[in-house]
């Protein structure tokens, strides 16, 4: 629970906002002054250059659609810098302060904010209803909520709006009890109210209290909004049993209630269920059509998230950047490379916003794809990179093995200040093994630590795969030894593999006592060892213990599992 400072101190808070431009008068006497103004509406308004709305409105009127126009694209940045040019020629907008507050509040620039806050000081609209409330929206939203609520506490008016932006504040920054606090001193409360409450506690992880108040919601204020937010409450947490007992007792459905089902169940793996909830819903638009193509796609049902895609089109949807994103991460998942230059073909003609997630689908598309040359061309062209397409790039060069430039990569994203994550150490090491780079390799696996990361089982078996590919097999079986987990097939089947290619008969031997000393019952889930050891002896001209291989998984019922290609017929994988 948060704990306020004292008034003095708080005084202090306003002091350093209006001090820095007023001159460091008094702030208490500076803040009854403009409070006076506030009553007297025709003298408080500046008649110069900084506000005068009389001469303004008309600039109002296209500064702000200006402003709307970037927000609503979500350009806050651009927003941010057209009211910056506006305020160059010396005029100062009460209309336009609200909107810009949103812009720093969804680029979290609290320094921007605070700045539009002594601006409001200078002018004394600081008290104005609308302004104080944008203020408490941004510093919450910027993570700042201790002035969030002195800001809150200062305002000599406020309305509902103004209480509702004080609890989303404390829910957003995980301060649950102050919210109910302030919750209790509500004299009036709205369904937004309501939905603050329900939204901010199940995203938080806690649905019980979540429940417990939409069981309290009164009938007056118990909406579609209020019953959609419990249901996506459940199904973001995963309880979709709970979500369903929601979902199925709504007087109405919109369409955020059903595509919150689908993607709950498609988070659980239940793509069946997630496709019946789509089938019953009795008209569907584009969020509907997302929701299901994304799911398909994160399940790995790229040929299904693909069939989706037609049928939506033949319906007669547009597609945007949520469906281009799933569409090409199915794509990848085929490596069908002429489909994906055709959704990219239709991004260009379509005008489909080049954001982040089309981007970073775009380079994963043609890595994956095997065409390095288109995927480096859009990488190089990003405005900004993040781990996710710095990723695609290192394991787009390693499977294709082109580890040198993985290498090089790796190196300009630790360069760009870029965190390597996981995933990123795990595609260099592979580069390294299927390289030969061992010194490069060891080295790089040792950075892990470094970054605060957690090493895997699967890098353990890259660095192990490295050192039996450079024939150190006796390194490889000592770093088995000292991991600190337990070795899986695919760790025992890489020094197994070392031992055929340098025909170490010797450690293989070692490698199987191994591998029965730690299972022995060994299931049919390690045949590729079994096949491993036989090759192994057949290649050392040891005959006879290569039969007495086979005939063990004879005996075992072990099968070879069957390979399987892909090719591409006309229009169709086959």
């Amino acid at each position: 629970m948060t704990v306020w400072p004292a008034e003095d101190e708080s005084w202090k808070f306003v002091s350093k906002l209006s001090g820095d431009i007023t001159g460091g008068s008094d702030p208490k006497t500076q803040l009854e002054r403009e409070n006076h103004k506030t009553q007297n509406p025709s003298k408080s308004l500046k008649q110069g250059s900084d506000f005068y709305p009389g001469k303004g409105i008309s600039s109002l009127s296209r500064w702000s659609h200006l402003i709307r126009s970037y927000l609503s694209q979500g350009a806050s940045r651009e927003a941010l810098l057209a009211y910056s040019g506006f305020r160059r020629k010396g005029v100062y907008l009460l209309g336009l302060a609200p909107l810009v507050l949103k812009a720093c509040a969804a680029l979290s620039t609290v320094k921007h904010g605070k700045a539009l806050h002594a601006e409001s000081v200078k002018n004394g609209v600081d008290f104005d209803v609308m302004i104080g409330t944008s203020l408490v929206c941004m510093y919450a939203k910027c993570g700042d909520v201790v002035d969030s609520r002195k800001v809150f506490d200062y305002m000599p008016e406020r309305n509902v709006v103004t209480w509702n932006a004080m609890i989303c504040g404390y829910l957003k920054n995980g301060d649950g009890k102050s919210a109910v606090l302030l919750f209790e001193k509500m004299s009036i409360r709205t369904a937004v109210t309501w939905i603050e409450m329900i939204d901010g506690f199940a995203k938080s992880g806690d649905t019980g209290t979540a429940r417990r108040f939409f069981d309290d919601v009164p009938s007056e204020s118990r909406n579609v909004v209020t019953w959609t937010v419990m249901v996506d409450g459940y199904a973001s947490n995963g309880e979709m049993e709970a979500a369903r007992e929601v979902f199925e007792g709504m007087p109405e459905r919109n369409f955020f209630a059903w595509s919150s089902m689908i993607s709950g169940y498609c988070k659980k793996s239940n793509v069946r269920e997630a496709r019946a909830i789509f089938d019953q819903i009795p008209v569907r638009n584009l969020v509907n059509w997302n929701s299901l193509i994304s799911g398909y796609a994160q399940n790995g049902f790229s040929e299904e998230a693909l069939e989706a895609f037609g049928k939506m089109q033949a319906e007669g949807f547009e597609p945007d950047e949520v469906t281009i994103a799933s569409v090409l991460s199915a794509c990848s998942q085929l490596g069908l490379l002429d489909a994906g230059k055709k959704v990219h073909h239709m991004i260009n003609r379509k005008g489909i916003k080049l954001n982040q997630f089309v981007l970073n689908g775009l380079v994963d598309m043609y890595s994956k794809c095997g065409d390095l040359a288109n995927a480096r061309l859009i990488f190089e062209g990003m405005p900004h990179r993040n781990c996710a397409c710095w990723n695609s790039m290192i394991s787009g060069f390693a499977v294709h093995g082109q580890s040198r430039e993985a290498l090089e990569f790796f190196n300009r994203m630790e360069d760009s200040h870029e965190k390597p994550d996981e995933i990123t150490f795990l595609s260099v090491l592979s580069a390294c093994a299927h390289g030969g780079f061992v010194s490069a390799g060891l080295e790089i696996f040792s950075r892990m630590e470094k970054y605060g990361l957690i090493t895997g089982i699967k890098h353990y078996g890259c660095l192990i795969d490295l050192l039996g590919r450079a024939g150190r097999i006796k390194e490889a079986y000592d770093l088995v030894k000292r991991m600190p987990m337990k070795p899986n097939d695919a760790v025992w089947g890489a020094l197994l593999g070392a031992c055929r290619v340098h025909l170490d008969m010797e450690m293989a031997d070692q490698v199987v006592e191994e591998i029965a000393k730690a299972d022995p019952n060994i299931s049919s889930g390690c045949d590729s060892q079994y096949v491993l050891l036989s090759n192994i002896y057949a290649a050392s001209d040891r005959w006879e213990k290569a039969e007495k291989m086979r005939m063990k998984m004879v005996n075992k019922g072990f099968q070879k599992t069957p390979g399987c290609s892909s090719i591409m017929l006309g229009n169709t994988s086959e």
